[in-house]
Formats: C-alpha cells, sequence, structure tokens
C-alpha cells in the first residue's frame, strides 16, 4: 500500500453527546456549518487535504508540519468568534492533536501510528487547545510566532513508547506570561526559603552558650545586642500585580527611583493625497470584479509601512502585543490585523491625530499612483520597483530589506506592492459585488478574515499588482503581513 510521511491533524468534539442532548437539530446544524465554513475551506487555503469527517470530528493531512499547525491554531481561534454569540454550556469547542508520521495511504482514509498518536494528543488536549508531538515541534519552533509549553513525555493508549508533548500557546507572550508568573512563584518561594533560612542561623547563633564568661559592666546587654547582631532578611521577589509584567524586587522607600517617563510617540511619515475618482479593480481574478468607479476623499498615507523603530515605540508603552526583532528601519512583520489596529490606537491616542488604517479603496488609489496600468511603472515587471521574488528579491531571506529601498510610485509612496503584506481595514468579500464606490471601508461581510494587499518579498510577481487582493484571518500573526497608516485630515 501507497505511504507517506505527513503532518496529520485530528481534531474532536468536546461533549458533543452532552451537546445533543441538550440541542440534537440545533447542534447538528452548527456542527455542519463549522465543517463547511469553517474546518474545510481553512484545511484548503492552508494546503491541506481534509480526509475525513467523523460526525464530532475531523482528520485532515499536511505536507508541511508548519501549515498544519496554523490551520489548526485558526480553527481554534475562529471558534472562539463563533461561540461568542452562544450561551456558555451550548459552547463548539474542538480539541486538537497533531502529530508527523508515517501513514498508510487509502482512498477514504489513512492508517498508522502516525494517525494513532495524532488521536491520542486531541484526547488529552483541553477544549480549545492544540496538543502538538515532539516531531512536530522540532519542525516548526523557529518558523511560526507562538509560544510551546514542554508538557513532557506522556504514555498515551495503545502506543508502546512515551510520547513528547508540547501545548501551543497562539500569542507568544502568551508563553512569556506564562513563564513569568511561575519566576515569580519561584522566586517568592526562594526569598521566603532565604528569610527562614536566615532567622534560623540568627536564632542558633544566639541559642548557644558562650565559649567564656563575660564581663557584664564591659559587655551589652543580650536584649540589645542580639538585634545589633542579626544579619539583614533578604529581600523578597514579589510578583507584579499585573501577570503580564516582570518580577520586581522590593526595595527600601529610600532606594526606590522615580517613576521612568513614559515612551515618546515615533509618527509614521505621512504623505497628503488629494483624493479622486479611479477605476479600481482588474479582470485577472475574479475577486477583483467587477472593475468599477471608486471616488476617494482627500486623506494621508504612511510614506513607507510601519517600521520595526515605530512599532517597538508602541511595544515600549505596552500598548501593541510584542516586541518585533530586526533592524530598526525595517518594515515589521508578524503583525496580524489585530495588532495593527492596536498600533494605530496607540498612535492616535498619543499624537490625538485620526491615525487609522487605510480602507481597501484608499490602499489601491494610492498603491496606483493616478496610473492604471498593470504595475504603476507598466505592464511589465522590472527590477529596482518593487521588493518581490520575481523582482530581483531574495525569497529566501527571514526578513524585507529596509523601507524605502525601491523607487517610489507617482505619489511619492514607497513599498506600494512588495515588501511586506499590508492589512486594510475592509472585512474580506470575495469580490466587489455590492461594495461601496465612496473610497470606505466594506465593514460586512467575513470579519473573520481581513484583506491584505500588496504582496511580499516572498511572492511573485503577480502579488504585486495595484489590484491584487488577498485574505488573513484576523487575529493570526503571519512572518509575511505588516501594514502602513492612514490618517484623516
Amino acid at each position: 500500500m501507497p505511504r507517506r510521511l505527513a503532518a496529520i491533524v485530528v481534531g474532536d468534539i468536546a461533549g458533543y453527546s452532552r451537546l445533543m442532548q441538550l440541542d440534537e437539530e440545533g447542534t447538528h446544524t452548527r456542527v455542519k456549518r463549522a465543517e463547511r465554513d469553517l474546518i474545510e475551506p481553512t484545511i484548503a487555503e492552508h494546503h491541506g487535504k481534509l480526509v475525513k469527517t467523523t460526525g464530532d470530528g475531523f482528520i485532515a493531512m499536511f505536507d508541511s508540519p508548519v501549515e498544519a499547525v496554523r490551520c489548526s491554531i485558526v480553527i481554534q481561534q475562529n471558534m472562539i468568534g463563533r461561540n461568542a454569540a452562544v450561551a456558555r454550556d451550548r459552547w463548539i469547542e474542538y480539541r486538537i492533536g497533531v502529530n508527523l508520521g508515517d501513514v498508510i495511504i487509502e482512498a477514504d482514509d489513512i492508517y498508522g501510528d502516525g494517525v494513532n498518536v495524532a488521536s491520542r494528543l486531541e484526547g488529552i488536549a483541553a477544549p480549545g487547545e492544540v496538543f502538538i508531538s515532539g516531531g512536530i515541534y522540532e519542525q516548526i519552533k523557529h518558523k511560526m510566532v507562538c509560544g510551546y509549553e514542554s508538557l513532557g513525555d506522556k504514555k498515551v493508549k495503545n502506543i508502546t513508547d512515551p510520547v513528547r508533548v508540547y501545548r501551543v500557546l497562539p500569542d507568544a507572550a502568551a508563553y512569556q506570561r506564562t513563564r513569568r508568573r511561575r519566576e515569580s512563584i519561584l522566586l517568592t518561594l526562594l526569598g521566603l526559603a532565604v528569610s527562614v533560612i536566615a532567622g534560623g542561623v540568627l536564632w542558633y547563633m544566639l541559642a548557644q552558650p558562650r565559649s567564656k564568661p563575660i564581663d557584664v559592666a564591659q559587655a551589652p546587654p543580650a536584649s540589645t545586642a542580639a538585634p545589633q547582631a542579626a544579619p539583614s532578611p533578604a529581600p523578597v521577589q514579589t510578583a507584579s500585580p499585573s501577570p503580564s509584567a516582570a518580577p520586581t524586587q522590593q526595595a527600601s522607600p529610600q532606594a526606590a527611583p522615580s517613576a521612568s517617563p513614559a515612551p515618546s510617540v515615533l509618527e509614521p511619515e505621512m504623505v497628503a493625497l488629494q483624493g479622486g475618482s479611479f477605476s479600481m479593480g482588474s479582470n485577472d481574478d475574479p475577486s477583483e470584479r467587477p472593475i468599477r468607479k471608486v471616488t476617494v476623499k482627500p486623506f494621508a498615507m504612511g510614506k513607507y509601512p510601519v517600521t520595526v523603530r515605530e512599532w517597538n515605540a508602541c511595544a515600549a508603552a505596552k500598548a501593541c502585543g510584542f516586541t518585533a526583532s530586526g533592524k530598526d528601519d525595517l518594515p515589521v512583520t508578524n503583525v496580524s490585523w489585530s495588532d495593527a489596529k492596536q498600533y494605530v490606537a496607540w498612535l492616535a491616542e498619543g499624537t490625538k491625530k485620526a491615525y487609522r488604517l487605510p480602507s481597501e479603496a484608499e490602499w489601491e488609489y494610492a498603491a496606483r499612483g493616478g496610473t492604471q496600468s498593470k504595475y504603476w511603472w507598466g505592464d511589465q515587471v522590472q527590477s529596482g520597483h518593487a521588493g518581490c521574488k520575481d523582482c530581483g528579491g531574495d525569497a529566501a531571506a527571514e526578513q524585507p530589506v529596509k523601507v524605502g529601498s525601491f523607487k517610489p510610485n507617482p505619489f511619492g509612496l514607497y513599498d506600494m506592492g512588495g515588501s511586506v503584506d499590508q492589512w486594510v481595514e475592509d472585512c474580506w468579500h470575495r469580490n466587489y459585488q455590492g461594495a461601496p464606490a465612496d473610497g470606505a471601508a466594506w465593514l460586512g461581510g467575513d470579519c473573520g478574515s481581513h484583506v491584505i494587499r500588496s504582496g511580499s518579498w516572498k511572492n511573485d510577481a503577480r502579488y504585486v499588482r495595484p489590484a491584487n487582493r488577498d485574505n488573513y484571518d484576523t487575529n493570526v500573526r503571519y512572518p509575511t503581513h505588516g501594514f502602513r497608516v492612514a490618517l484623516s485630515p
């Protein structure tokens, strides 16, 4: 029988029998809707194959462990949104296990220990969580922006050898918070232990009989000598009131430092655009149809994508969810749509200006630079105009080149195509049927996904067309995703 190495994802609904007893028809309808609208398309979008559904679960197979885990995270995070409007006792929550193994392939099923281990991992995961095997962890540990918590080797049913198990923490910051909380507890216990030991040593020293008589007239009273000889207790490490804050050391009032000033806001460099009418869309892809006339009001657009330096000012102010790595003049990457919204909210608050994400129409208007050709510079790919795989770029690079490395478009905007994918305000729609013609963001539709534009340094040239549009999950970070800001008058 044919065999292959694959990343296996097994999902199962927690408490399915109880849900069916509560509302048999309603539960069945909701499960089938989740399979049709979430499970199946998410697996396909991450280049996997849905092997089968099992009534209350599913089995899928992926060539890439990274895509298998990313797909699992997307499913779990989207289920949170689906459950938001439902009573807690009626939530549909999946447990998901992911394993890397050599499996037997049949037309409508797969078999082998690779599948069995994934199923066992799913069985020990808590509702809403993703558990992965050590084999998966070794493949993805430096390739995804998320945290992992080692649960050690677990003995699972009908599997001879113990399985190394990791819990996936979708937000890398969540792992850091968990680790800091544990460190705080350990440091507190260590400090208490040091205090107890110091007190014990002091008691032992004071309780011992002296080796020779002491002249009472020359010696101070024992009641006053003892406190003077007592060593100061060691300072105690205490956990910060906020679980996301690092442990702090208790200090005397005299040594307490003054509060540090709040980090300054770095405003991106902006380009004012007069607005006007243009033909939005193209016939190159169904999602870009129909071509229609759109009128955009005056606004300003960031001259460059938001940089690492600008993002980290927000992170230093504790307003953005992570500290970006890389040189200051690189565009920030690994940003979800929700992350981008946090940044523009912080920027608007700090500057008292109407900073925001651009609408999809504003972005395309700005990217075209007053042209209607395939690219803003013409209909053929030319080097030196965009950072992409076919434009002389290095698709194997971990990060794009610094902002402003390529020529600006006629509006004076850099990297409006290539460099990093760029989030816009709009929810995802499969095409432009019913889209607004006034340049406003289109907020109805599938807001579990939002529109991304520009293409990235890892994409080929067709992605850097001004008309190209794609989408990704709202709360999931991806290594090529960044953004730029807009400013209302």
